[in-house]
């Protein structure tokens, strides 16, 4: 229940900035592209960061602008080195639960900050 109440509000945000579609669309294994690249391309490597820890740090302010960190007894990382940490963590969560690989992103994030960043 508290998942999708989290999912709708992201839903709401979403739609009120008119991306819904596209991030709805935005799979787990979608963002793990860039995320995974970014950290093996030297090339375009900057780039696909960019991507993935953009992305990583929209989901992350609202998830603690909404409270929802603390609905769910998560410590995020400092501001400074954040995305980077959610990033590899997610990483990961990502390979070890590849099954979920064709699900939202923000449900695969949503995980990863549960099953990383719980308060001690």
């Amino acid at each position: 229940m508290k998942k999708s109440l989290f999912i709708v509000a992201i839903s709401v945000f979403l739609i009120g900035t008119g991306t819904a579609k596209a991030e709805l669309d935005y799979t787990i294994s979608d963002l793990l592209l860039p995320c995974k690249e970014g950290a093996n391309d030297a090339r375009n490597g900057s780039v696909l960061e960019l991507e993935c820890e953009q992305y990583i740090a929209g989901f992350t302010d609202l998830y603690h602008v909404l409270g929802q960190d603390k609905k769910d007894n998560v410590c995020l990382p400092p501001v400074g080195n954040r995305d980077d940490e959610v990033r590899w963590a997610f990483m990961e969560w990502a390979h070890a639960n590849w099954g979920e690989r064709k699900k939202p992103a923000v449900e695969g994030l949503h995980r990863t900050l549960k099953a990383h960043f719980k308060c001690k």
